[in-house]
């Protein structure tokens, strides 16, 4: 890195937006200062510990939405170290179209038992229903990636326990829960692969199991992004790799870092020709931020 201390030009300032594919980057918004509060009333809020930065590390790019509230632990780093977050979608998310999905030989009531990997998955899914006048039975079995999952399935079903079965937040942590329920028809919506070690085994071990794609992943136009301005890109999926290339195909890496998370994500940059720097979930960082946390205080273990 040329500076010790960059910071974006006048074009490249914090942007405001929803990070939600509208031609705006978005950065981290500050947390507001806590009111001094005496000690008979209440304590006072613990300022954020600053924490000696190592890496060369000024401007991060965040390929997703901004979060919603000011307590992500994006914000959190953002303070610590001094820098700045920025977030902006790489890909979006487009519904498959009803007369295309009527295209797949797919009728949802032939199933007894529906598998949810995302909150997309939900979505459209039950959007394409809706379109099709159809209702799933109350019988219906659910099996869903989290808890998280299962919970905004709540949207559109009413939850009976017996019918509702979670895994811990991964496709793996479905297949003991699969194998108790061997003799239900399964169906997967998703996305254009749902391709996973819970397919895999499904389709080694003979059970019942047709995918449906009921939306698409798309690349965002990033023509106005500037790039060159960010020292760490942190990517969450093979496609916001894959929107990289396709936006920037003279994209040269060089002294910028890159964060994935993913075994995924990670190979598709490997496949890409794009050195990782960063790598999560790791057993010393769970999460991205964790991850993102040790590289800059110099902790992190490659």
């Amino acid at each position: 890195m040329a500076d010790a201390k960059r910071t974006p030009s006048a074009s490249a300032a914090p942007l405001t937006g929803n990070g939600n594919g509208n031609g705006k980057a978005s950065a981290a918004k500050p947390t507001a200062k806590p009111a001094d509060k005496t000690p008979a009333k209440a304590a006072a809020k613990a300022p954020v510990k600053a924490v000696v930065k190592v890496a060369d590390v000024n401007t991060i790019l965040v390929t997703h939405a901004a979060p919603p509230d000011d307590n992500s632990p994006y914000h959190h780093i953002q303070k610590a170290f001094g820098v700045t977050v920025h977030f902006r979608n790489f890909i979006e998310i487009a519904g498959v179209a009803t007369p295309e999905f009527r295209k797949q030989n797919v009728h949802p009531l032939e199933y007894t038992a529906i598998i949810f990997t995302s909150k997309h998955a939900v979505d459209h899914f039950f959007r394409i229903c809706k379109d099709l006048r159809i209702e799933m039975p109350p019988e219906a079995k659910y099996f869903c990636v989290s808890d998280a999952t299962a919970k905004y399935l709540q949207k559109y079903i009413t939850i009976r326990k017996r019918k509702l079965f979670v895994g811990e937040r991964s496709t793996t942590d479905l297949i003991p829960l699969v194998k108790k329920h061997a003799n239900e028809k399964f169906l997967l919506p998703a996305g254009e692969s749902a391709k996973s070690d819970l397919t895999d085994f499904m389709i080694q071990n003979g059970y019942s199991l047709k995918e449906a794609m009921v939306y698409q992943t798309v690349y965002c136009n990033l023509a106005d992004l500037k790039l060159a301005q960010y020292d760490l890109l942190c990517f969450f999926s093979p496609t916001s790799v894959a929107s990289l290339k396709h936006n920037f195909p003279q994209f040269q890496q060089k002294a910028k870092f890159v964060a994935v998370f993913g075994k995924s994500t990670a190979k598709a940059a490997e496949q890409a020709g794009i050195r990782i720097d960063v790598e999560a979930p790791r057993p010393s960082a769970p999460s991205m931020t964790m991850a993102i946390e040790q590289f800059l205080a110099g902790t992190y273990e490659a």
